[in-house]
């Protein structure tokens, strides 16, 4: 179990909450309804969408390192 209060539990948290919010954008239901507003807690849903799209790559690599992190060095 990761805790959250260590800087990794943060980073995975952030992750988490990051490849989400990619997710759920891709979900068209889903779109409509969180991530019209750029502004307020939705600019948060939505700019954390954004880095999940647009930098995929990255963020897919930081959650396998991570997982390896979490379930084989720690």
């Amino acid at each position: 179990m990761t805790n959250i209060y260590s800087f990794d539990g943060v980073l995975v948290a952030m992750l988490l909450f990051i490849c989400t919010c990619a997710y759920m954008k891709r979900v068209p239901k889903l779109k409509d309804w969180c991530f019209t507003d750029k502004s307020g807690i939705w600019g948060v849903l939505y700019k954390a969408a954004v880095i999940g799209i647009r930098l995929h790559v990255p963020v897919s690599v930081c959650c396998l390192l991570m997982a390896v992190y979490v379930i084989f060095l720690r």
